[in-house]
């Protein structure tokens, strides 16, 4: 199929004609980060000349400037509109089997609520006609006293059965005037169908040389669906590769159900702008800021390493075992699903598992008692570029047993990426000031600090480790303070940085202790706050 754009403008004017309506079939969705690009298809019979089509199911938003139509046949398309209303919006298509039952149910019951009434006025009229002819059992009528008597009881006899009748009648009627409710009120599409149908109609005008049976297809980009890569994380212990489930978290609100759609999940952003930056004058400018510093246990960072605590997360799972082909293009990746599914517009995450890999990694520990007592356990991989990852949470699942989340973060600059598995609670970290080795001296005019840590660690292990220990000393940009180091137990010191780093391979059971001292001179009449 060929695909153009297509003009906008009113085509109100242009028919007189009865339009038809379609209800166009969801194929395709491409998801992107922020957007979704949808496909349907419709077939319709086209009479010669210029018709209005009137296409249901389509999102309830849509960019209108990214519409294209195909056509099987030699079919000219002069505008296509969308909107959520419409004047013959209870003109109701009959080819939809569920309409017409419906449709049936309502003329049988408005039919037999027309019976009903009917009866019910015969026998008004009937019990009418009794009283007027009361007038028979009166003294002048001629009839002896039996024959009065067998009136009497006749019409008694008649006019119970008939008020009885007639309240059975009455009741039945009510019954079906429910019925008939309930049955009209099923109009409602959302009503009648598992699937959601949403409010968004396309209506299109087209023009056909001939009679003709044409199979349509029509594209478009909305905002309301999105994806987000994550990943399950199996180590089954640090001599094994890591066992990574590549997954997919899929939300839309489009207001239609996806159904038995086909999926491709693109890292693209096709809703973006395309200008290249240009660079203007960079004028600067004095600004008082003054920011607190602070630790959140919580989530700590450093050195491309991301450390987070355990959150939940509800996800709508579904189980797909689906093949998946991965394309790149010079600006994005996309990953196309062999398998269709289900995706429902509800805005739950549905999380798709799309492919496994096997990750040759190294292993090692890292620690920094300064900001946290603990050693982590991090995993490196090499050449990571290969595997075609995305950021993306990751659920940790060590020796059979869930430890927390990770995050993964491919556009490092560096040729390995580093994971952070999780705690090791069998190795003890634990960073003391020894206070016989720490103290203050005022002299003249200045105050000297001193400062001394021992950093002590243990491996409960039963196998060696490889640790890197990481500490720091402080640095001084002010000629009033000035900063010595006196000791860091053979650690490899960056002097810009002020951080110490201890690479350091610990057997089962081995205790290993590292010091730093440092001597901090300054005004004695001053305070540094962050000391």
């Amino acid at each position: 199929m060929k695909y153009f754009l297509i003009f906008l403008f009113s085509t109100s004017t242009l028919l007189a004609q009865k339009p038809q309506y379609v209800t166009a079939e969801l194929k395709e969705a491409a998801v992107y980060f922020d957007g979704v690009e949808l496909t349907h298809n419709f077939t319709v019979n086209l009479p010669a000349g210029t018709s209005e089509i009137v296409i249901k199911n389509v999102a309830d938003q849509i960019n209108e400037n990214t519409i294209q139509v195909a056509a099987s046949k030699d079919i000219s398309v002069l505008s296509t509109q969308f909107t959520t209303s419409y004047d013959a919006e209870y003109d109701l298509d009959d080819s939809n089997p569920k309409i017409k039952q419906i449709k049936d149910s309502i003329e049988y019951l408005e039919m037999k609520i027309l019976s009903l009434k009917n009866q019910q006025q015969s026998i008004h009229k009937t019990i009418e006609l009794l009283d007027k002819n009361q007038t028979v059992y009166g003294v002048n009528s001629g009839l002896n006293l039996e024959e009065l008597k067998k009136m009497v009881v006749y019409y008694q006899d008649k006019r119970t059965a008939l008020s009885d009748e007639l309240n059975a009648l009455q009741k039945e009627e009510v019954r079906t005037q429910k019925k008939l409710a309930d049955v009209r009120a099923k109009l409602d599409w959302n009503q009648i169908n598992e699937t959601n149908i949403s409010k968004g109609k396309l209506v299109m005008l087209v023009m056909s040389k001939t009679p003709a049976k044409v199979e349509f297809a029509v594209n478009y980009y909305t905002n309301k669906a999105n994806w987000r890569p994550f990943y399950d994380l199996k180590i089954v212990n640090t001599s094994s590769p890591i066992q990574l489930l590549y997954k997919a978290g899929i939300s839309q609100t489009t207001g239609l159900d996806w159904k038995n759609v086909k999926l491709s999940l693109s890292s693209g952003t096709p809703n973006q702008s395309n200008q290249a930056p240009t660079l203007s004058a960079w004028f600067l400018r004095f600004r008082q800021n003054v920011q607190a510093m602070g630790y959140n246990n919580s989530n700590i960072v450093r050195n491309n390493i991301v450390v987070k605590e355990d959150s939940n997360t509800h996800n709508e799972a579904l189980t797909l075992g689906s093949s998946v082909q991965i394309n790149e293009n010079q600006l994005s990746t996309s990953f196309d699903i062999d398998v269709p599914y289900d995706i429902l517009s509800n805005g739950k995450i549905h999380s798709v598992s799309m492919t496994e890999l096997q990750l040759p990694a190294s292993y090692s520990h890292y620690a920094v008692p300064k900001l946290d007592n603990n050693a982590y356990l991090l995993a490196s991989i090499k050449d990571y570029s290969q595997y075609n990852l995305l950021q993306g949470e990751a659920n940790i699942i060590l020796e059979n047993r869930y430890v927390g989340k990770t995050y993964i973060n491919p556009n490092a600059t560096s040729d390995t990426l580093q994971l952070s598995i999780g705690k090791d609670k069998r190795i003890r970290v634990k960073r003391e000031k020894i206070t016989d080795k720490s103290g203050t001296k005022f002299l003249s005019a200045y105050k000297e600090q001193t400062f001394t840590y021992d950093i002590t660690i243990r491996n409960n292990k039963k196998e060696s480790i490889n640790l890197l220990l990481k500490d720091q000393f402080p640095l001084s940009t002010d000629t009033t303070i000035s900063v010595e180091w006196q000791e860091s137990s053979k650690g490899e010191v960056n002097k810009e940085t002020g951080v110490i780093n201890w690479y350091l391979k610990i057997k089962p059971g081995e205790t290993v202790t590292k010091r730093i001292r440092y001597l901090v001179k300054y005004p004695k009449d001053s305070f540094i706050g962050n000391l």
